[in-house]
């Protein structure tokens, strides 16, 4: 948790029952309309990677790119979208992974990363994790090295940050919430 996760977690609203019933939404748009708030949650991020000497943010689309662009320049290292497929133009390398009702997979430019570079992974959030695996694989396959995995929430009641940390990776989350919250 960073030194601003209980903030920040107070300015995500909780939306019952979406998008279907049983499901509490994480609803990160107030964080994004909140000034301070969106820039202490890029002060997180940059406070913990600051010294990390990275190369990269590979940003998961969509919401991975709100904060990892922002994360990238103050950093002063280059963003990488990761993409849904079919959304690159150039040649691609792409993982497929299992979602709850069948499969998905991204894609990254197979030019993307040097051999060896240092790689941050961003996403808005985890829940199985299976994205945030997929995206490390990519990286991975084409020659850079996982430094980490970031999101603004974790859902550990789900599985996901335990699956990443299970296949090597770290994890670093803002904040968490639980099922109950």
């Amino acid at each position: 948790m960073s030194i601003y996760g209980d903030y920040i977690k107070s300015v995500i609203r909780t939306v019952p029952d979406w998008p279907q019933q049983g499901v509490n939404f994480r609803d990160i748009t107030p964080l994004l309309q909140n000034s301070s708030a969106f820039r202490k949650l890029i002060d997180s991020f940059v406070h913990r990677y600051q010294d990390m000497e990275l190369d990269a943010i590979a940003a998961i689309d969509a919401r991975g790119f709100i904060i990892g662009a922002p994360v990238a320049y103050e950093l002063g290292c280059s963003f990488v979208p990761v993409r849904k497929k079919g959304k690159l133009p150039f040649r691609t390398i792409s993982e497929t992974y299992t979602l709850e009702y069948g499969q998905s997979e991204v894609e990254l430019h197979s030019d993307a990363f040097r051999q060896g570079d240092r790689i941050l992974i961003m996403d808005d959030l985890i829940a199985t994790g299976g994205t945030m695996l997929a995206a490390a694989k990519l990286i991975t396959r084409s020659g850079g090295q996982v430094v980490e995995t970031a999101t603004i929430i974790d859902l550990p009641e789900i599985g996901g940050s335990s699956r990443i940390r299970e296949a090597g990776f770290g994890v670093f989350a803002v904040c968490s919430f639980n099922e109950d919250e």
